[in-house]
């Protein structure tokens, strides 16, 4: 490894998204409720209380471990491990320490050389979370916090990656597909908040290793560990030594602060449950039937609609997009699938993001209609995107949404418009035989003789200007290419 190169190790903590908590009944569903609401004597660790396992988080934790390639170990075990905060209302959490449930798995992401990059999974183990701070203030300079211990017992699954990262964009690249596979297998619900941690080891070769705790959001992830690359890089150029700590990420600043140093594993003297027996669970693992994954539905939009390999990526790199996808080419995947393909890929998911919406904001059969009329030659690329700003616009400033047609007729966008009637009606009481390019066409051509003598005298700039004022009085709707070639025609033909 070369002198200088950055190594990343991510530790992943995603709460299972199961009705009840690890160990006791208490719901999980606590976000919309008052704090210290959901919780019990088992949850807040009273004493005489025995803890119970939930078998539906170890189902979901071994679906995790298969679809992650991991090994189901035959036995594992959970243990205490004890450290005093104020949200850890035992003073030790249930964890799984040297018995953990599976280990010596991967994951495959697109590298920053091109290409896939196998990333290996060290271990996955379950646990319970603790509560939470309500820091009053900020977490800098606040007076006091109070504790929300509805939290606490949720259950967690840890996924601990092997410091084979060399870039915090490929940490961030990992992340995605991570909770793209736990979306697609339905044991995570990545709009809750809180529902997804991250605990980033980052080193320079040859340096100490630092870690950047509970980081909440995957920008906050690269953010981090950009920051953290340069200052270590800054250390070692100034010849000075980076110190092994913990630090916390200010992502409102962008900066990361030194916490503590850096604890070690006997530091929080791990023990065996006494409550909890041994788990022998590796005879489930055949009965676990997992869904198609990310990488098996890329394969699949590849070969079955006829995707490139970077825009089935994208679409199929998170669940929603990926069905989104499929509901709008359904009706016709012939006609729709390359055209949903390029547009969404594109163009929706841009338009979204500037305006801070989720797919959900766009109706699948809408946006079918939308291409249909792009594919059928009404509009022009250029003004279906016109159309699809105003959806979302409307959708945004929750404005009743009118049908894509209905836009393109207010507008007046149509590609292929239909020429006034006698009656000078328009709609039905229009002649759609009419091509209204070649009719612009005619009316320029009649309107500028002296254009069209330049263009016979071999003057360049003519045939330019013409164009120009074709597409002037068609309002930019008409496909410049249609422009240029009838206009050439027409002027052949006139000139022969």
């Amino acid at each position: 490894m070369a002198e200088g190169q950055v190594i990343v190790g991510l530790e992943v903590h995603c709460q299972l998204d199961t009705k009840s908590k690890l160990f006791c009944g208490c719901s999980t569903d606590y976000r919309s409720d008052g704090p210290n609401t959901h919780v019990c004597p088992v949850c807040l660790g009273l004493p005489g209380t025995m803890p119970v396992l939930n078998k539906r988080a170890i189902e979901y934790a071994m679906r995790v471990a298969k679809a992650l390639n991991c090994t189901v170990l035959h036995e594992s075990e959970f243990s205490r491990k004890n450290y005093f905060y104020p949200d850890l209302d035992k003073a030790y959490q249930i964890t799984q320490y040297d018995k953990p449930l599976a280990e010596g798995g991967y994951l495959e992401i697109e590298g920053d050389e091109g290409g896939e990059k196998r990333i290996r999974i060290t271990r996955v183990h379950v646990e319970e979370d603790p509560g939470r701070l309500v820091h009053k203030g900020n977490a800098e300079r606040g007076k006091y916090s109070l504790v929300d211990y509805n939290r606490a017992g949720i259950p967690l699954i840890e996924i601990v990656s092997e410091p084979d990262m060399r870039s915090p964009k490929e940490a961030r690249k990992f992340l995605n597909k991570l909770r793209a596979t736990l979306e697609y297998l339905s044991v995570f619900d990545s709009e809750k908040e809180g529902s997804l941690r991250v605990d980033a080891n980052i080193s320079i070769q040859g340096s100490e290793r630092v870690e950047v705790k509970n980081i909440t959001s995957y920008r906050g992830v690269e953010k981090a560990l950009m920051f953290e690359m340069t200052r270590q890089k800054n250390l070692l150029r100034r010849g000075q030594k980076v110190d092994r700590e913990t630090r916390h990420f200010l992502e409102a600043r962008g900066v990361t602060q030194s916490s503590r140093s850096k604890e070690q594993e006997h530091d929080y003297r791990y023990f065996p449950e006494p409550d909890l027996r041994p788990l022998h669970v590796d005879s489930w693992v055949e009965g676990i039937v997992l869904p198609e994954l990310p990488d098996a539905r890329r394969e699949r939009f590849m070969a079955q609609y006829g995707c490139s390999l970077s825009h089935a990526r994208t679409l199929t790199g998170d669940l929603r997009l990926a069905n989104f996808y499929e509901e709008v080419v359904r009706p016709d995947p012939p006609m729709l699938a390359i055209l949903a393909d390029t547009w969404i890929s594109d163009t929706l998911i841009g338009e979204l993001n500037y305006r801070n919406l989720g797919i959900e904001a766009v109706d699948p059969a809408v946006f079918t209609g939308l291409l249909g009329l792009v594919h059928n030659g009404v509009i022009t690329d250029k003004s279906g995107i016109d159309v699809l700003r105003v959806m979302l616009d409307q959708r945004l400033n929750q404005q009743p949404c009118e049908k894509p047609l209905a836009i393109v007729e207010r507008l007046n966008l149509r590609k292929v418009a239909f020429a006034p009637g006698a009656a000078g009606g328009s709609g039905a009481e229009c002649a759609p035989e009419v091509n209204p390019v070649i009719q612009s066409i005619a009316e320029v051509l009649a309107a500028q003789p002296g254009a069209v003598e330049d263009f016979r005298n071999g003057k360049k700039g003519a045939f330019n200007f013409l164009v120009g004022q074709v597409m002037k009085k068609t309002r930019g709707c008409a496909d410049p290419a249609e422009v240029n070639r009838l206009l050439a025609e027409e002027l052949n033909t006139k000139g022969a």
